[in-house]
């Protein structure tokens, strides 16, 4: 069983909203990220929420990403608002803790 799935990628124009998800086999650690890699670039951090869900994002999607947990449904969300053709990558979450990758999902913005 694949630990960790997202969902929700597509293509979208810029200023446009999308969620991920991202569904954990068991369960979600205590701490989850968002990590993204563009074409060329480094994987890079987006987002993290810990068990109390204090929350950390990255300057480039600050105030317009939000990261959020459900427990009970083994789901940690990424909520991306006023997308950017920068936002351009491959999403994918992780589990800190256990250090599980799930296998991305693509988010194109282009108009």
């Amino acid at each position: 069983q694949v630990p960790l799935v997202e969902s929700g990628g597509g293509l979208m124009q810029p200023g446009e909203s999308l969620r991920l998800a991202c569904l954990a086999h068991e369960w979600i650690s205590s701490t989850m990220a968002w990590y993204r890699e563009a074409p060329g670039k480094q994987r890079e951090l987006v987002a993290t929420v810990d068990s109390d869900d204090r929350s950390y994002y990255a300057d480039s999607v600050k105030g317009r990403f939000t990261i959020s947990r459900d427990n009970a449904r083994r789901t940690v969300y990424l909520q991306m608002n006023s997308l950017k053709s920068e936002d351009t990558a491959v999403y994918y979450c992780k589990s800190e803790t256990f250090n599980y990758w799930g296998q991305g999902t693509q988010v194109t913005v282009s108009s």
